[in-house]
């Protein structure tokens, strides 16, 4: 079960993080994966190690920002491998510089974001879906971020939430082509390059606090739900938001961001009586 012989995957975001793992899991059950993202050092890293666990790897570097870039990936995929089974949408991020509270934010801050989440993000997804001819499964990462509250990086959760809402029109519009679209939202996972709400051992301990399974998830526990998703076994599956978090419901940037605001008001309060 869940073999994914004779199909092709391409992943965007694929050379790190979240985005390696899925390629990973996906190689090693049997897909011939297409890397694609803008850091070619760590695509080749990735594709060296996809290789050895899959029967065919290839890199394409790709700026998904780029239209170009995503139809020369589309074309290259379906010139060298003769077609495209699933699309994975991993590429997808929010730079330190373009985090920060709701007030404060700037249309810059605003347009990088949502830009790259959702606006891209659904036109490399129409891109691929164009070329489905033979039907297929889309599946793109999404974040629990989409549908909690997400302080300090709402613009991202907004984006997040859009991708959502896509994955259920798409499902509905393409379903009579053969097409499965749905969406992975992972909770707080663990990789080479944490996230700041990871980056200290403290801030792990909070958030493995909120998990029942008591650990932060991994690549590997992503990808494994894509392999899933991209099978046959997978074929009465569309249109669904496919939450992975380990049973949290609690976003430990709310409570973080929480904390602050009381310790802030109590601070407040203390020099207004005194």
């Amino acid at each position: 079960m869940f073999e994914l012989n004779d199909k092709v995957v391409v992943v965007t975001g694929g050379g790190r993080g979240i985005g390696r793992g899925i390629t990973l899991a996906l190689a090693k059950a049997g897909a011939t994966t297409v890397v694609a993202g803008r850091t070619r050092e760590s695509l080749l890293s990735t594709v060296e190690d996809a290789r050895r666990a899959g029967p065919a790897s290839l890199a394409v570097p790709t700026d998904i920002t780029r239209p170009q870039d995503v139809q020369a990936l589309v074309d290259t995929t379906v010139d060298r491998f003769g077609g495209i089974d699933c699309w994975v949408n991993n590429a997808g991020s929010a730079r330190d510089e373009d985090i920060g509270p709701l007030l404060d934010l700037n249309e810059q801050q605003w347009d990088a974001v949502v830009g790259l989440n959702l606006k891209w993000t659904f036109f490399a997804t129409q891109a691929a879906a164009r070329a489905m001819t033979r039907g297929g499964s889309i599946i793109n990462i999404s974040s629990r971020s989409g549908s909690q509250p997400n302080p300090m990086t709402g613009h991202y959760g907004a984006a997040k939430a859009g991708i959502d809402n896509l994955t259920a029109t798409m499902a509905v519009e393409w379903g009579h082509l053969g097409i499965r679209v749905n969406a992975v939202a992972p909770g707080a996972v663990l990789t080479e390059q944490p996230v700041a709400a990871l980056d200290r051992p403290s801030r792990r301990r909070r958030q493995i606090e909120t998990i029942p399974l008591r650990r932060l998830g991994s690549a590997a526990d992503v990808g494994a739900l894509c392999v899933y998703l991209a099978s046959d076994e997978a074929a009465w599956v569309t249109g669904e938001v496919i939450q992975i978090t380990g049973g949290s419901r609690i976003p430990v940037g709310l409570l973080t961001f929480l904390h602050h605001v009381n310790r802030d008001v109590g601070e407040e309060a203390e020099t207004q009586s005194s």
